[in-house]
């Protein structure tokens, strides 16, 4: 729970001295438990898109034509490049801790059952952002999350950029290396070493 406190002000309005009075405004942060009763009581519903962010639930952005196209190609070359070696999970949430629960647009997680539990960090092998109108939002509030939380690699999809960004190797809130792909050039993942991106791929048709 957090607590944002107003202080007193002395203002002059229309000649006259006028203080302000002290008031305290609380914020309530869910933990990942409460975010599921919620749905299970009906608060939320299936169709809602919202993630859990520092506890708080986030409305996501809507997902216009360019972003779905991306995702879907990313969606095929991912499962192909992979195989049986691992699941390829489009635009599920994550757990990360107590306080975060993300939706990233794909995951590439290790090949176990997940019916009775959602994928962790150390369940997380490669998770992929594609970003259109939220890059600011991925880049500097999701990326420092995932870097916390020890994701080995995270890729961002700048759409309107058109280029792709490899974070790796992470350390507290960030990632101490991040390389470039952007048309006419390759990516290749560091945690999946035979799978290889030609950002044409994705970025060609967007």
């Amino acid at each position: 729970m957090v607590r944002v406190y107003f202080r007193e002000v002395d203002r002059t309005i229309g000649g006259l001295s006028v203080q302000t009075e002290t008031r305290e405004a609380t914020r309530r942060r869910f933990t990942v438990h409460e975010y599921h009763r919620m749905a299970e009581a009906g608060i939320l519903h299936e169709d809602d898109r919202v993630e859990l962010i520092d506890g708080e639930i986030v409305e996501m952005s809507r997902i216009d034509s360019r972003h779905a196209l991306c995702v879907s190609l990313l969606n095929r070359l991912l499962v192909r490049g992979v195989g049986d070696r691992a699941i390829v999970s489009p635009q599920n949430p994550v757990r990360l801790d107590e306080r975060h629960e993300p939706q990233p647009d794909l995951t590439v997680i290790r090949d176990r059952a997940y019916g009775r539990s959602l994928p962790t960090p150390g369940d997380t092998l490669l998770l992929i952002e594609v970003s259109d109108t939220i890059l600011s939002y991925d880049r500097n509030v999701k990326l420092p999350i995932y870097a916390r939380a020890g994701i080995p690699e995270v890729w961002i999809v700048d759409v309107n950029g058109q280029k792709v960004e490899r974070h790796t190797g992470p350390s507290g809130a960030s990632y101490r290396h991040t390389e470039l792909a952007r048309k006419g050039e390759t990516l290749a993942s560091t945690t999946l070493p035979d799978l290889t991106l030609r950002a044409d791929d994705v970025l060609g048709r967007t």
